[in-house]
């Protein structure tokens, strides 16, 4: 039983966390929620950033001019070292589907933590067997063996190795502006100079970008198309080993393929001999709110998926799901990987899968998804700035550009902004070549209530730009 004076603590913990939420008659009031965070007694904010400057590597970066010290979440809201809440909006770059810290997934995690924390795939344990079963139940076709790895970027490394071991081919095509990891070959797949190293990335060709509103064709998919037709005819044996896309791109700034594409350069590759690779790292499990799987949304089905992100609600999970028969080429040699599958993170995966439908949280995806667009377009007749509005379900991104004729990216603006939707409790992603798309990918219990909540806040962030 709590005593008194801890009792005493966490309601005056409350009250100030709630007089800091609406501390200005100016922001729009947070919708209601019950949870109470923990005391925090921790390192400050500022003791943990000189830690972190002396100790962790200088690449690391982070959002907004004092970096918040974020110390605990609950379902779509997080709180920071003060027991401030904040909405996310961003949802660890598109990783937290159910909501942070589900108590089912919690659960299971610390159930089979309790029982078995690792072992190895030398011996049989049935956390992987059975979250392998379930999620080939999600992938249509013969897509049904899987391979769990650590990440999306080991998910697109091993894509690229079958596909390449499949076909005797060593050419990949990818499309310019996407990302798909920081390793060898998938940073030669990825296409943004922002993401590449000066190191050897070789056999990639990078394809025109069927981007609807900064493409050179606008959404005319066949146009684009050629330029993967004349990649196969002028830049390779005309056999390549496989073609690698997002549905949206992500870090690429939520940009949707053009309608009609992937279904034409789908057939453009297979006709030169290479498999077709999903990336679902960021599209996948039920994000995009019409469709479990990002591909789906095109009436496509791949020779490979790789997923990562939301797989496992933040747990370091990730896989590649492809067909018996391709599967066969990693017999070839023995390939392996520590962790990949082991049973706490399998045992997770599984959770998030049931809550995922249990709680109808693609549908959820898509009302409330559907519902934010429409209101986010809204705000795009009445500001200037905003330059575009796109994606689907809670995969959405919001482009602002100083004048809308050119297109010309909002670089600085976009970072005032987010620091006065910071201010007023809203966290939100941004990304895209030039860094001026808000990235709007939340977990996927979003409520309507939240969805007004963040257009209110962004409304009148943008007017005191």
């Amino acid at each position: 039983m709590m005593r008194q004076g801890a009792r005493n603590f966490v309601r005056r913990f409350s009250r100030l966390a709630a007089a800091a939420e609406t501390s200005s008659a100016a922001v729009p009031r947070m919708p209601a929620f019950d949870h109470v965070p923990l005391p925090y007694d921790g390192p400050s904010a500022a003791e943990i950033a000189r830690k972190r400057a002396e100790y962790l590597s200088p690449s690391l970066f982070h959002f907004y001019s004092k970096p918040l010290n974020i110390v605990e979440g609950k379902r779509q809201y997080l709180f920071d070292e003060h027991g401030r809440r904040y909405l996310d909006a961003f949802a660890g770059i598109a990783t937290v589907c159910c909501g942070h810290c589900h108590p089912d997934v919690v659960d299971a995690i610390a159930a089979q933590a309790r029982r078995l924390q690792h072992s190895t795939v030398l011996y049989l344990n049935h956390a992987i067997a059975d979250f392998a079963e379930a999620l080939a139940s999600k992938l249509p076709g013969d897509l049904k063996v899987v391979f769990f790895t650590n990440s999306g970027t080991e998910a697109n490394e091993l894509a690229i190795l079958m596909a390449r071991l499949y076909t005797g081919s060593h050419d990949i095509i990818s499309l310019r502006n996407s990302y798909h990891g920081n390793a060898a070959g998938t940073m030669g797949a990825t296409a943004q100079k922002n993401w590449k190293f000066n190191v050897v990335q070789s056999g990639v060709h990078h394809a025109v970008n069927p981007d609807p509103y900064r493409g050179a064709f606008g959404t005319d998919a066949e146009k684009y198309v050629r330029d993967v037709q004349e990649i196969i005819e002028f830049g390779t044996t005309g056999h390549v080993a496989g073609f690698i896309s997002e549905a949206i791109q992500g870090v690429g700034g939520i940009v949707e393929v053009s309608p009609g594409y992937l279904p034409l350069a789908y057939e453009k590759v297979r006709n030169a001999g290479g498999l077709c690779i999903a990336d679902e790292v960021q599209a996948g499990f039920a994000r995009v709110g019409s469709h479990f799987w990002g591909f789906e949304t095109h009436g496509v089905v791949p020779d490979i998926v790789t997923m990562a992100k939301g797989i496992g609600n933040g747990i370091p999970l990730g896989a590649v799901v492809t067909t018996p028969e391709i599967a066969q080429v990693l017999t070839r040699r023995c390939y392996f990987n520590t962790f990949g599958g082991n049973p706490l993170c399998t045992a997770g995966g599984l959770a998030v899968l049931k809550v995922l439908e249990k709680e109808k949280l693609q549908e959820n995806a898509f009302v409330v998804g559907s519902y934010l667009k429409d209101r986010l377009r809204g705000l795009q007749e009445k500001h200037e700035i905003i330059g575009d509005v796109r994606g689907t379900g809670f995969m959405l991104g919001v482009e602002l550009v100083t004048d809308r004729q050119q297109k010309t990216p909002a670089k600085e603006e976009i970072c005032h902004a987010m620091e006065h939707m910071k201010d007023m409790g809203v966290l939100v992603g941004k990304g895209g070549f030039y860094g001026n798309v808000f990235r709007i990918t939340p977990p996927l219990c979003f409520t309507k209530e939240d969805a007004d909540f963040f257009v209110e806040v962004m409304d009148i962030a943008l007017s005191k730009l």
